[in-house]
C-alpha cells in the first residue's frame, strides 16, 4: 500500500469568504517534517501494541491499538498554512490557528472517580469548556478509543458507560446529543486509558444520515440506557474552495441490528453497503459527488486473522489500485458491538461545485 495521502496546499481567492485551507495528510512516520505549513494535530499509528506516550502537550499522540498495515508508523495530520497557539485545558491539549482547532486528551478511568462513565464525561466537559473559549466551537468529527469497550463493569458494558458519559456532557453543554451531533468513531483499544481526539471549526457541519440505518441516536434502549451521540456523516467547508465529508464508524449494521454474525467477508461487504449509501446521500441532501474509491480510510479489526479476508474485500469491491485501498490503514481494535467484527471510518476532501 501507498502509505502517503495529501492535499495540495491553495489559496483562497477571497480570505474573507474563505477560511485558512485545511489539509490532512497520511504518511510515514519520518517524512512529516517535509510538509508544509503548521500541524494542527496528530494520531500516531504504530505496529507496537502499547506505543510509549509522547509528551502531554505534544500535537502528535499515539493511538493505544495495533497498526497491522502498513508495516511502519504512520501518521494521520492535520496541517494548516496558518500561525498556530496551543493551550491546555482541564485535561485537554489544545492547538489552533483561529479557525481551526485540534484537539486531544486522555484519562485513566481507573484514576477516575466514577470510573470509565465519569473520565467520558470529564473528558467531554473539558472540550465543550475549551471550545467556548474559541473562536472555532462547533465540532466536526472525534475520534473516541475506549479501553475493554466490551467488557463489563458495574452492571453495564464499558461502551455503555462511555455513551452515559459522553451524553450526558453533551446535554450539560447544553449541545445537541441527537440531530446534528458532529460524525464520530468509538472502538475499543488495549490501553488503560480512554483517548479523544477531535478537529473542529467556526462553522457547524451539515449532519448526514444512512436511509439504512437507524440513526444512532434513536437506537431503542436494548442497546444501553443512553443512546451513542454521533450522526452517521457530516459536511464541512475546509477552506480553499473545498469541502470534507467525514464518515462515522461504520459497521454491519442494518436499521439497528448487526447483521452477518461470525462472517467477517459479509460484515465487510454490508459496511461499504452502508458507505455507499452514506455518499448517496450526501449527494442527494448537498450535491457532494465523492466515489467510494476517492475515501480515506481507517479500518478497525477485531481479530488479526481476518486480515487477509477483509483487504481481499476491499481489492474486489473498490479496486487494488484506487486511493482507498492504496492509503488505507487497519488497526487492530475492538468494535462497539461483539458481534461485530469490522468497522470503517474514513472521509474525503472534495472541490464545491461551482467553487474556486
Amino acid at each position: 500500500m501507498n502509505r502517503r495521502s495529501d492535499s495540495p496546499l491553495a489559496v483562497p481567492t477571497d480570505p474573507s469568504a474563505d477560511p485558512t485551507p485545511l489539509h490532512f495528510y497520511r504518511l510515514p512516520l519520518g517524512d512529516v517534517a517535509s510538509l508544509p505549513g503548521a500541524m494542527l494535530g496528530a494520531r500516531l499509528l504504530t505496529p507496537a501494541t502499547l506505543p510509549l506516550p509522547t509528551a502531554a502537550g505534544s500535537p502528535v499522540q499515539p493511538v493505544y491499538a495495533e497498526l497491522l498495515t502498513p508495516t511502519a508508523p504512520t501518521l494521520d495530520a492535520w496541517f494548516t498554512p496558518g500561525h498556530v497557539t496551543t493551550s491546555q485545558h482541564g485535561c485537554v491539549h489544545i492547538v489552533s490557528d483561529g479557525h481551526w482547532l485540534h484537539g486531544s486528551a486522555r484519562l485513566d478511568p481507573a484514576q477516575s472517580e466514577g470510573g470509565l462513565e465519569h473520565a467520558a464525561w470529564r473528558i467531554y466537559a473539558d472540550v465543550f469548556a475549551a471550545l467556548a473559549q474559541h473562536t472555532s466551537p462547533h465540532l466536526l468529527r472525534l475520534w473516541n478509543y475506549v479501553p475493554g469497550i466490551n467488557d463489563h463493569g458495574d452492571g453495564l458494558e464499558h461502551y455503555r458507560h462511555f455513551n452515559v458519559g459522553r451524553q450526558r456532557a453533551f446535554l450539560d453543554a447544553g449541545r445537541s446529543a441527537f440531530e446534528g451531533s458532529p460524525a464520530a468513531c468509538a472502538v475499543g483499544t488495549a490501553g488503560k486509558e480512554l483517548q479523544v481526539f477531535f478537529l473542529a471549526g467556526a462553522s457547524a457541519p451539515l449532519a448526514i444520515e444512512n436511509p439504512r440505518q437507524v440513526s444512532a441516536y434513536h437506537y431503542p434502549t436494548q442497546y444501553g440506557p443512553r443512546s451513542p451521540t454521533f450522526s452517521r456523516a457530516a459536511l464541512a467547508g475546509v477552506g480553499g474552495g473545498r469541502r470534507a465529508l467525514f464518515i462515522s464508524g461504520t459497521a454491519s449494521i442494518e436499521g439497528h441490528a448487526s447483521m452477518h454474525v461470525g462472517d467477517v467477508r459479509k460484515q465487510t461487504e454490508e459496511t461499504l453497503l452502508n458507505i455507499t449509501a452514506l455518499l448517496d446521500a450526501a449527494q442527494q441532501k448537498a450535491q457532494v459527488s465523492v466515489p467510494i474509491e476517492s475515501l480515506s480510510c481507517t479500518v478497525y479489526l477485531r481479530h488479526r486473522e481476518d486480515l487477509p479476508a477483509v483487504l481481499d474485500v476491499l481489492h474486489q469491491r473498490l479496486g487494488p489500485h484506487s486511493h482507498a485501498v492504496r492509503t488505507a490503514v487497519v488497526l487492530l481494535a475492538d468494535i462497539c458491538r461483539a458481534d461485530l467484527l469490522v468497522e470503517i471510518e474514513a472521509h474525503a476532501i472534495v472541490p464545491v461545485e461551482g467553487g474556486q
